[in-house]
């Protein structure tokens, strides 16, 4: 047997951290090019520009659009190389991210710097970048080098946004513990390249302990956008205990789940963390999870905001052939589902999403 751990060079967090960025990639390159949308440009980018500029390095700025896609990708990696730019820094939600993750490896490896300006989902410290095309829809999965090589989480910054996107990093963190124990059980491999160890499993579990404990002080801190030590806490379980944790842990059908729903035009305003949430309530039942299990699960999900029903998804008008598209793309080979069971089949995928509509929508 053999397990891989993998994670970012270097985690900082803290409130202000900003501030110290020149001082942190002193040894990562001399000319950065910076890719975050204009809003976020706004938000922090003068920070950016003054903090390098105080270690004698400068920067170019890439106006991310909104999609990690091919052509995006292709326009930041010209933009990079005509300036002589030899470091990325991916300021934003996961996709302006991943678009600079992808960038970084498509111009051989160069280091990459991420600074997440809001807790919505566990891509900052992983070493994989999701591309999507213009209508959205995935296309690949593009593998790293090696994982970021310094991830700074400005918790000023995410009290400030919207504590929506919370919630959904919040969605997205509540499976990394599941789904690293059902790898743990079947043996499956993970991104990192082997089975989920003790050491992924424990950081996995460590995660969901901490959302349950700290969860509901961190919500009031972020709508009153404060940073306290809750908050703190919960941010450190979102975005590096669960990006740690499910590329050394493993994913399962919470996740698989969760890219069907893609197939779904109603639930196309859910966020990545809400499908994966309602995606963990499915995987449980497909577990068979016990009473206790799920009744702390489904608490937790509605105490947050979370969608436990697929009205709550957006999915209002139901229909058997959309439900059933999405358990017929949990189950394709490629996907995640048959790291709970190998045997797991359609008809017990479209089961068990319409027992968690009708048992989480019940008050």
């Amino acid at each position: 047997m053999t397990i891989g751990l993998k994670g970012p060079g270097m985690y900082i967090q803290g409130e202000g951290e900003l501030d110290k960025l020149g001082k942190y990639v002193r040894k990562m390159g001399n000319k950065f090019l910076l890719i975050c949308s204009p809003n976020n440009k706004k938000r922090i980018g003068d920070r950016v520009r003054f903090s390098l500029k105080n270690s004698e390095k400068t920067v170019e700025y890439y106006e991310f659009a909104g999609e990690c896609s091919k052509v995006a990708i292709a326009e930041a990696v010209h933009l990079a190389a005509a300036n002589g730019c030899d470091a990325i820094i991916g300021a934003g939600g996961g996709k302006a991210i991943d678009t600079a993750k992808a960038v970084g490896t498509n111009m051989g490896g160069i280091p990459v710097i991420i600074i997440p300006t809001i807790a919505s989902n566990d891509s900052p410290c992983a070493g994989v970048a999701v591309i999507y095309n213009d209508a959205g829809v995935v296309v690949k999965a593009l593998m790293m080098y090696r994982n970021p090589d310094l991830v700074l989480v400005d918790t000023g910054i995410i009290a400030a946004a919207p504590e929506k996107y919370l919630v959904s990093g919040m969605g997205d963190a509540l499976s990394t513990y599941f789904e690293a124990r059902a790898c743990y059980r079947s043996g499956a491999k993970t991104m990192a390249r082997g089975t989920c160890s003790t050491t992924a499993l424990t950081l996995a579990k460590l995660c969901y302990d901490i959302l349950l404990k700290h969860s509901a002080k961190a919500l009031e801190a972020a709508k009153a956008h404060i940073v306290t030590s809750e908050l703190e806490a919960v941010v450190e379980a979102c975005v590096y205990l669960s990006g740690v944790g499910f590329e050394c842990g493993g994913l399962a059908a919470a996740h698989a789940i969760n890219d069907g729903f893609a197939l779904v035009s109603q639930a196309h305003k859910a966020s990545h963390g809400q499908k994966v949430a309602f995606g963990l309530l499915v995987q449980l039942q497909l577990e068979k999870a016990l009473p206790e299990e799920w009744n702390t699960v489904l608490k937790y999900i509605k105490m947050v905001g979370l969608p436990s029903c697929l009205g709550d998804l957006g999915i209002t008008d139901v229909q058997e052939d959309d439900i059933r598209n999405v358990a017929k793309a949990a189950c394709v080979p490629t996907q995640f589902t048959k790291n709970v069971r190998a045997d797991i089949t359609e008809d017990e995928v479209y089961n068990a999403i319409m027992k968690v509509n009708a048992m989480g929508g019940h008050t």
